[in-house]
């Protein structure tokens, strides 16, 4: 999720553990200790795309790091704080550490939640950013820290800001799975053969959803929103992986299918071949889009090695997609 939701989620798991006995600092460490597994971020400061693409909600997302780190930053903060109990302050710092990926996990990327192992938890559920998840929480949290420390008012406020934003992810599931259903249904009476079917939300919401189809030599993308009332319309995208056939054996390609988990397309244009997750979509909801969210051009250099440089983003394009997201929720 995005930070500002990180920062909050951890502010009030600060409070639940320590809010009474040391009050405003226990959300302060919390909103520190939420923000800190994000900073694997840095690495694209230090390293090439792929390797940086690798990192992400790695290692700093793991249970592996909440269990090592958090008495380290107990320790650290009972040094200097009028509180001591190492114990408590180690428990603040392993929950906010653990949550910040317990809710990634439920986003398209998702999360390597059992680092060292190859496996990334993405349930799919949340938009990376979701007004519906943060902003209600926000309000009960900043309710929470204007009352005294020891006030029964000050744990009811976090209470629910911790109960209904976890409620609201629980329904997530839950649309997710109806949409799903929507999206088997549609291909089923269109006659559409696949291998298989991708789901997540659409935008700022989880009102409408995408479905990425996997067939043989294409890629159908549908767009449901719970207000349709027509049938789902599926657009083709064509594969065309035999663009790279010359690069199949190459490491840094196949990092790159093995992050996008086999969800891409390769396009040309202007004699240039270009890498295009299509886990997240693109810019746009028109059917001949191409400006893919997350595209990347395949240079290579004066040794013939590749490498990846992505495709900066239009912010004109971010804006019309807002617009165009809003007029297709309401149904097609």
């Amino acid at each position: 999720m995005d930070s500002l939701t990180q920062i909050v989620l951890g502010a009030a798991v600060g409070e639940a553990v320590l809010g009474k006995k040391t009050g405003n600092k226990a959300m302060l460490y919390g909103a520190i200790a939420g923000t800190i597994p994000d900073l694997d971020v840095l690495a694209s400061q230090v390293t090439d795309t792929v390797t940086a693409l690798e990192m992400h909600r790695g290692f700093t997302h793991s249970i592996l790091f909440s269990v090592v780190f958090a008495p380290i930053f107990g320790w650290i903060v009972s040094r200097f704080e009028r509180y001591k109990n190492i114990k408590d302050w180690s428990l603040l710092f392993f929950l906010a550490f653990v949550t910040h990926p317990l809710l990634d996990a439920h986003t398209t990327w998702g999360t390597q939640l059992f680092w060292p192992l190859d496996l990334r938890v993405a349930y799919k559920t949340i938009f990376v950013i979701d007004p519906l998840y943060t902003l209600p929480f926000i309000g009960c949290v900043i309710l929470a820290m204007r009352q005294n420390k020891t006030a029964k008012k000050r744990r009811v406020y976090n209470n629910w800001g911790l109960f209904f934003s976890t409620a609201y992810l629980a329904i997530t599931v839950v649309l997710k799975g109806i949409a799903f259903y929507n999206f088997e249904l549609a291909l089923q009476n269109q006659n559409i053969s696949y291998t298989d079917l991708d789901t997540r939300p659409s935008p700022l919401n989880t009102i409408l959803w995408t479905a990425n189809v996997d067939t043989k030599d294409a890629y159908f993308v549908g767009h449901y929103s719970f207000f349709d009332s027509k049938p789902i319309t599926f657009y083709r995208y064509p594969k065309h992986h035999e663009y790279v056939d010359a690069l199949k054996t190459n490491a840094k390609l196949q990092r790159m299918i093995a992050i996008s988990k086999g969800w891409y397309t390769i396009s040309k244009q202007d004699q240039k071949l270009f890498f295009n997750d299509l886990r997240f979509g693109t810019l746009s909801l028109k059917p001949d889009a191409q400006n893919f969210v997350f595209q990347y051009e395949i240079k290579t250099d004066s040794n013939n090695n590749i490498y990846f440089v992505e495709t900066p983003k239009n912010r004109d394009d971010a804006k019309h997609l807002i617009a165009e997201l809003w007029l297709r929720i309401l149904g097609n």
